[in-house]
């Protein structure tokens, strides 16, 4: 038995610390948080200062048995979590649930595990820090009265389900995303008209290449494009001023949590949990700093480290050095922006993590090189004809500093649809004359703010001071989890634009089309993300309030310096907002989430578009009337808030029947699962690419074949009658009824084939009696 036992969080960390320690010490993993609060009453005892009611998981129970037989039997234990307050937190639970003592029990923390920085930290050991702890614990119990007081708000007052959720950050997230929506969905395009001519000139070696110049404004209308072409038809142009401007760019700080998620998102494609679980492997092995910071502190080690990488490297031209400040003056979660451990490593043999290491690497190295040196050149051209001018513009590259390593990416919000990519101009002199080519006026439509990718989504989060580095991932998985926000990509439409184009005096008008309004893994939101957002913002203004959910980030920064008591706190948050739910659940009309379309002209019966209890859906009639109301579902791509009466109709086509195949008839629908086609009684989902408004029995009969073949070679023995199916399965044959599966007992997966109905109902009811311990935590759970 090793003297001293140390505990980290994960068992890929405790691999690498062990090596580095030796034999005095033992290193084991807790496996993350070892306790959380109760479920009944909240887990918090209000009335009593909200003193929180705390469990061990069913889980964690044998890792718990297991680290108290360790701290027992060992002489020393040290306390070695992550940093931020979340690590502080677990490490207290670890006090109280092992019996240590929090005063005497010693703490060490790190930013990167490598041998210096671990031997360091256990030569210099702290106490527990339980200002940070009660940071922690004020955020958990209070984001676990939002949730406990509000879910069932919207169970009572929505008609939708009973699966309704709310958080503090995820529902102020879910808001940017639909106001985002709204402005989109309102947004009028304008369109105007931009001036483009292509001069010919000479370089310096007297060969003649192509340049541009734009004209003088964007015009509003077509005539005024043309009068303005009109204008310079016989026209001379001649350079009439240069001006040569020396310019700099300068690198980016290194990595945040923040930055990292979005420059992994721009230039990898990476989602932010992948992001950080790549992140998290990375920091594990040893490869990389902390990635849970809001810092772009370098130490003065790595600095040094920096600055001979690139000297070795690239030459002492290349080196500036650099102390970036942070624009939060919160930040403190840790001490260090994220970066390699050893800068002379560019990579690492994990295929896994190689791409984002390599982007730390150099966002890192490239934080402390040289500024680019550009030399911009402006010309004005006059026109004989007309007293505006156009005007050139080139960049040239005079020294590529750190751009030789490394060039930020940009979201699309930042990318001005005015600006150009400036390229080189020929050499030009005051007076020139200059050969006209083709000048163009062409018509250029105004766009609507982007909607967030994952990645801009924590950059605006960031902005408005809500969540912190450790929530940004989360959040986004949550209000994706809970079917209130959606990734999708949105296919463009087709958009004609007209072109005037002046070519040798003569003016000529043209049409020509461009792919518009397409987007790549965006955040869209549902329309239960809207409903349930208006909602929210009703009857919960200040819970949904950005400057308010900002404001309490703030006073856990508070507690976590020890400015603020944390129950004094909550209790500050809790009395106005249990006020606003008593109020609300008193008061408040149900919500139902419908949008009146329109009159159906067959029947005179009035059709809503309305959530129902599988997603949205168009309804003709009314449950009052005699005859049953007819439904149709929305296609992923409709909203209830915008789809049109003509377009909701379109949906009743279905069911449709397409014809026969094999002496019966092929009727396509959409259920519950999605399309399907229907045929003899079966049932067979639609691919994916397949439109059921527009997919043909050609396209069909070959899915039917290829699913009753692939389903034949899966079936070892039917029950009709009992509808219990043995199948073959990728991992051994199995049982299925209905739509659940049960898995076979090991003595009897050899003779699955001779398996008789009461055997299998025998397994069945077995398997309902006995449930897996993990699907019994989550019943448990969903029915809490």
């Amino acid at each position: 038995m090793a003297k001293n036992l140390v505990i980290v969080e994960s068992p890929a960390k405790a691999k690498t610390i062990e090596k580095i320690l030796g034999t005095d010490f033992e290193v084991k993993s807790c496996f993350g948080h070892i306790r959380d609060l109760e479920k009944d009453d909240m887990g918090i005892d209000i009335e009593n200062n909200f003193k929180p009611k705390y469990v061990i998981p069913e889980d964690k129970e044998k890792i718990v048995k297991d680290l108290k037989k360790l701290a027992k039997d060992t002489e020393e234990v040290w306390l070695a979590t992550d940093e931020d307050r979340e690590g502080e937190a677990i490490s207290w639970h670890l006090c109280e649930v092992l019996g240590l003592d929090p005063k005497s029990t010693k703490r060490i923390v790190f930013h990167e595990i490598t041998k210096p920085a671990i031997e360091n930290a256990v030569q210099h050991p702290r106490k527990l820090d339980m200002d940070r702890v009660n940071a922690q614990q004020a955020r958990r119990i209070l984001d676990r009265i939002v949730g406990f007081e509000l879910s069932p708000v919207l169970w009572r007052k929505m008609s939708m389900r009973n699966s309704l959720s709310a958080g503090r950050v995820q529902s102020v997230a879910v808001r940017l995303i639909v106001e985002r929506e709204r402005e989109i969905n309102t947004f009028t395009a304008v369109s105007t008209f931009k001036v483009e001519a292509w001069f010919t000139g000479k370089d310096i070696n007297g060969k003649s290449i192509s340049f541009k110049a734009e004209g003088p404004n964007k015009f509003k209308t077509a005539e005024d494009a043309e009068k303005f072409l009109q204008q310079c038809v016989g026209a001379a142009y001649t350079v009439k001023d240069i001006q040569v401007k020396p310019g700099k760019k300068s690198p980016a700080a290194p990595f945040t949590t923040s930055t990292l998620q979005q420059e992994a998102s721009r230039k990898l494609g990476y989602s932010v949990s992948k992001t950080m679980l790549l992140a998290q492997k990375l920091y594990e092995s040893g490869n990389i700093t902390y990635m849970r910071t809001d810092s772009v502190n370098l130490s003065d080690t790595a600095v040094a480290e920096i600055e001979k990488a690139i000297k070795k490297s690239y030459g002492d031209r290349y080196h500036q050095h650099r102390k970036f400040k942070n624009k939060n003056e919160s930040a403190q979660e840790a001490h260090e922006a994220i970066r390699p451990t050893y800068m002379e490593n560019a990579t690492v043999d994990d295929s896994d993590t190689r791409r984002l290491y390599e982007l730390i690497w150099k966002r890192t190295i490239a934080s402390q090189m040289s500024d680019a040196e550009l030399e911009k050149t402006i010309a004005k051209i006059g026109i004989s004809t007309n007293p505006e001018e156009l005007t050139a513009s080139g960049e040239v590259l005079k020294f590529d500093g750190f751009l030789k390593v490394y060039l930020e990416g940009q979201d699309d919000e930042d990318v001005n649809e005015d600006e150009t990519q400036e390229g080189s101009l020929p050499p030009l002199s005051v007076k020139q004359s200059l050969d006209l080519r083709e000048m163009k006026a062409t018509e250029r439509f105004s766009r609507p703010a982007p909607r967030y990718t994952e990645a801009s989504l924590v950059k605006k989060l960031e902005e408005l001071g809500i969540g912190r580095p450790s929530t940004y991932a989360p959040t986004i998985t949550t209000i994706q989890k809970r079917n209130y926000v959606e990734k999708r990509d949105k296919e463009g439409i087709k958009r004609d634009y007209r072109i005037l184009l002046l070519k040798n005096d003569k003016i000529s008008k043209q049409t020509e089309a461009e792919n518009t309004g397409a987007e790549k893994s965006k955040l869209f939101p549902t329309d239960l993300g809207m409903i349930v957002t208006d909602f929210l913002n009703q009857y919960f203004n200040s819970v949904m309030d950005y400057g308010f959910t900002a404001k309490i980030e703030g006073e856990f920064d508070e507690i976590a310096s020890g400015k603020k008591v944390w129950n004094k706190m909550l209790k500050e948050f809790y009395s106005p907002f249990h006020k606003d739910v008593e109020n609300t659940l008193e008061n408040a009309e149900r919500v139902k989430g419908e949008r009146p379309l329109g009159t159906d002209a067959a029947t005179g019966k009035p059709i809503v578009a309305r959530m129902g209890r599988y997603g949205p859906m168009i309804q003709i009639g009314s449950v009052e009337d005699e005859e049953k109301p007819r439904f149709a579902k929305l296609k992923a791509t409709q909203s209830i808030e915008t789809i049109s009466l003509d377009e909701a109709m379109e949906l009743f086509k279905l069911p449709r029947t397409i014809g026969q195949f094999e002496d019966s008839d092929v009727v396509i629908n959409i259920g519950r699962f999605g399309p399907y086609a229907q045929h003899d009684k079966k049932f067979y989902s639609l691919k994916k690419e397949m439109d059921p408004y527009t997919v043909e029995l050609d396209e069909i009969a070959p899915l039917i074949v290829e699913k009753r073949t692939a389903k034949d070679e899966r079936t070892i023995k039917v029950f009709e009658k009992e509808k219990i199916q043995v199948l073959k399965g990728p991992y051994g044959p199995y049982i299925k009824q209905g739509l659940k599966n049960y898995k076979i007992p090991k003595e009897k997966i050899d003779s699955a084939a001779d398996l008789t109905v009461e055997e299998a109902k025998a397994i069945i009811e077995e398997a309902k009696a006995n449930p897996p311990k993990k699907k019994a935590a989550a019943r448990k759970k969903k029915a809490e």
